[in-house]
């Protein structure tokens, strides 16, 4: 066996760790969320309801459907909760949850956030912090289901029915919030927002890089649909000489109830079921490289197995044990260790990842092979193995040989960011194999009928029933603006 410490990973956060707070998430997610009362929520509050939520959305719907979808894992043989995501068979109302907590909890408390602070120069830091966390779940909610509801839907407006923004508008409007949230952000100021932020506990420096990383992934987003810009955005960022993040942007918790990894929660609600196991894809990848890193994030079996099944063949081989996730990517209910999986916001390898890509490209200065083996180093680190482990793997693993050609070097950086992504970053994951069309080896799952893997989120039955400027469902195999 090969023993993996989850607190390596824990103890990656960018800052000091901090854990939700002893009353639980249920604190932070029960503040008033009526807009036209912005008064009542101090900046104090609204912080960690954002970052709460945001936590919630990135580790349980987004954790479910990006895992699956990027083929880390499939519905398990023994159980059946997710069957329909492996079967490509979603409808409306599966999306109600992550669509409520994005709009009604995260992006609705953090403009009362905005508004409540414009005029407050005690909260400044608050406002850089909530204009970052704005374009966050903006980028989240975009690239999920497209064309968003944005400039009607925020700002406190009693029209219960707003328009729908261009995606392509969305971004522009991203790349605002991060600039503006750039400008205010001052590590010197003592009124930043301490324990009550739950990612830096207040360290402008590191929300700082955190911005930068955040607008070089947007920037890369639109690498297919508008390279121009994407060239001159990341240009002109560089030309600022920005920092980017060399640790993990995360949400931790704890063990106790309601401060737990919210696949944790979700999973213990519904009994414990192992209702997830290995994807042959995601395993049989690490095996050609004889990558440690699949037994950090599968739990294995005896003999130093990991039991996996092919995508979406549950029906074929009822009854059959096979590998979960691990505790250390909060996916095992067995384990109570997962309660304790932290959510990443953004990467220490995403980051090294997005700018070897940059540089790759030649939209940015830098050694695109260092920042290949550093992002490789991150993942090692994050996934509590060795520096001698990375060393081996990078000196013998073929996808992990970084070669010379720009669109070769794209291949194998992003596939490098596939393993890195396994079992934490799901969602991001099958998103950048939305944008690049790697890794190559994905499948189409054993359950889905012929149907292809999806592209999009479906919007919310909330919004079929309940906004008269709802603009009609768009299938999931319609590709989402930036998806050339």
């Amino acid at each position: 066996m090969r023993p993996i410490n989850i607190l390596k990973r824990i103890a990656l956060i960018a800052c000091p760790a901090i854990l939700l707070l002893s009353s639980g998430c249920k604190k932070f997610l029960d503040v008033n969320q009526d807009p036209n009362n912005a008064a009542s929520a101090e900046p104090a509050q609204l912080l960690p309801t954002v970052e709460a939520s945001i936590g919630v959305v990135l580790g349980d719907d987004y954790y479910t459907y990006g895992n699956i979808w990027s083929q880390f894992f499939t519905q398990s043989a023994v159980a059946s909760q997710y069957k329909s995501i492996d079967q490509y068979a979603q409808v409306n109302a599966d999306f109600n949850y992550g669509w409520q907590h994005l709009y009604q909890k995260a992006l609705i408390n953090d403009q009362l956030m905005i508004s409540n602070n414009g005029s407050n120069p005690t909260a400044v830091q608050y406002l850089a912090i909530g204009y970052v966390l704005k374009a966050y779940s903006l980028q989240l909610a975009t690239d999920a289901f497209g064309d968003i509801p944005m400039s009607e839907a925020l700002e406190g407006s009693a029209d219960k029915n707003p328009h729908y923004d261009p995606q392509a508008a969305v971004y522009d409007s991203i790349f605002a919030l991060i600039e503006k949230g750039k400008a205010l952000m001052d590590n010197s100021d003592p009124n930043n927002p301490g324990s009550a932020d739950l990612v830096f506990q207040g360290d402008m420096d590191q929300w700082t890089a955190f911005a930068n990383t955040l607008e070089l992934r947007a920037y890369l987003r639109l690498s297919q649909v508008d390279p121009d810009k994407a060239q001159a955005g990341i240009a002109a960022l560089y030309g600022t000489n920005p920092t980017f993040l060399t640790s993990n942007a995360q949400i931790s918790y704890s063990s106790t109830g309601g401060n737990q990894n919210p696949y944790y929660i979700k999973a213990v609600a519904l009994g414990y079921y192992e209702n997830l196991a290995a994807s042959g894809t995601a395993v049989n990848a690490f095996i050609r490289n004889s990558d440690p890193r699949e037994f950090a994030v599968f739990e294995e079996l005896s003999g130093d197995t990991i039991a996996y099944l092919n995508q979406g063949t549950f029906a074929s081989f009822v009854n059959k044990t096979c590998s979960p996730p691990s505790a250390l990517v909060g996916g095992d209910p067995q384990d109570a260790a997962s309660a304790l999986a932290p959510v990443f916001l953004i990467s220490a390898s995403e980051s090294y990842f997005l700018q070897a890509e940059a540089v790759a490209r030649g939209w940015a200065s830098g050694s695109a092979s260092s920042l290949f083996t550093s992002g490789i180093d991150a993942s090692f680190a994050a996934d509590g193995l060795s520096g001698t482990d990375a060393a081996t793997y990078i000196a013998s693993a073929p996808d992990a040989v970084f070669p010379s050609g720009t669109a070769d070097q794209i291949k194998a950086i992003i596939t490098q960011k596939y393993y890195a992504m396994c079992g934490s970053q799901g969602f991001e994951a099958w998103t950048e194999w939305r944008r690049t069309g790697y890794p190559t080896f994905l499948v189409t799952s054993a359950a889905a009928g012929g149907r292809p893997v999806p592209l999009r989120f479906l919007y919310p039955q909330t919004e079929l029933t309940g906004n008269t400027n709802y603009p009609g469902t768009v299938t999931a195999a319609t590709p989402v603006w930036w998806d050339k």
